[in-house]
């Protein structure tokens, strides 16, 4: 009896895999059911400083998708020194359409690239410390951002399984994959310079602030935040776009990564007359090929 019990409850196990909605053919919700779907908490503190806040968009529909019920996990752009949360929901829309369970993050601006990185972890790890109240899939989480925090959420990605990172996630969240638009992924000395150099005073405040001044003197303590110091075989999969005309983060920058990509399982896509940015069409084109990404996990 416990051997046939245990038998139907792989087969069941096996068809709820098997028959998990394909977020691909996930109709979109409207704008109407999205109201009714979601449950919005704003600026919700993970930190005691006051720009450690996210939004988060918690779906009555997200365990409907049996295995492809992510946690996505969104940072904004704007060179550790710019923008929030609110000014790029062109990113999280394409979610929130599919129900999935989303967290729009603020993190510590003008304090460098070091102080910001380590919000996403303290972001993750709030999260889970306090996950009885939102009941988020942590062991399936997708890191995913613009520019910025395109690169902090590939740096937290592809580091959490080295032990010399030096900010820890809690041993039950699984960063699942990564989704980097136009995210400094190698060379933040170029990055630095590009903006340090730059004609517009504002740029020049940005590169002044990348780093603490002591970080510049030597290679070794940037190098612990650039992603490819922890890219390997074992990472998760990686999901890149980047345009050939970024002013910005130039091509020279991830030419030594790209060629780590691994075949089956990392996606690149790069528009060789494309800017930082992606236009409209750029991205929606972008989400197709992330969603057949998504389904592939």
């Amino acid at each position: 009896m416990k051997i046939t019990t245990l038998y139907l409850l792989l087969i069941f196990s096996f068809l709820l895999s098997s028959c998990s909605k394909k977020l691909t053919s996930t109709i979109d919700l409207s704008t109407a059911e999205k109201e009714s779907v979601y449950k919005v908490l704003k600026d919700v503190s993970y930190g005691s400083d006051t720009e450690q806040t996210m939004d988060i968009f918690l779906s009555q529909k997200a365990k409907s998708l049996g295995k492809r019920n992510y946690t996505i996990v969104f940072l904004h752009g704007g060179g550790y020194y710019f923008s929030d949360k609110s000014q790029e929901e062109r990113y999280i829309e394409p979610y929130l359409k599919k129900g999935l369970n989303v967290i729009n993050l603020n993190y510590r601006l003008k304090r460098g690239i070091p102080l910001a990185t380590s919000d996403l972890t303290n972001a993750l790890n709030f999260l889970q410390a306090n996950n009885a109240d939102y009941s988020l899939n942590l062991d399936k989480v997708i890191v995913t951002g613009f520019s910025a925090g395109a690169h902090i959420a590939t740096n937290v990605g592809l580091a959490q399984n080295n032990p010399e990172y030096p900010n820890k996630l809690g041993e039950d969240i699984v960063i699942e994959s990564i989704i980097n638009f136009s995210g400094p992924v190698d060379g933040l000395d170029v990055v630095e310079r590009i903006f340090t150099e730059h004609e517009n005073e504002q740029f020049r405040a940005v590169g002044r602030a990348l780093f603490p001044a002591e970080d510049y003197e030597s290679k070794e303590s940037i190098a612990i935040y650039e992603p490819i110091t922890y890219f390997d075989q074992n990472d998760p999969p990686i999901f890149l776009w980047h345009g050939g005309l970024d002013d910005q983060i130039p091509p020279e920058t991830f030419e030594k990564f790209v060629p780590r990509l691994r075949k089956n399982k990392d996606i690149l896509i790069y528009i060789p007359h494309g800017g930082h940015s992606p236009t409209k069409e750029e991205l929606e084109y972008a989400y197709i090929e992330i969603f057949k990404f998504l389904n592939n996990l």
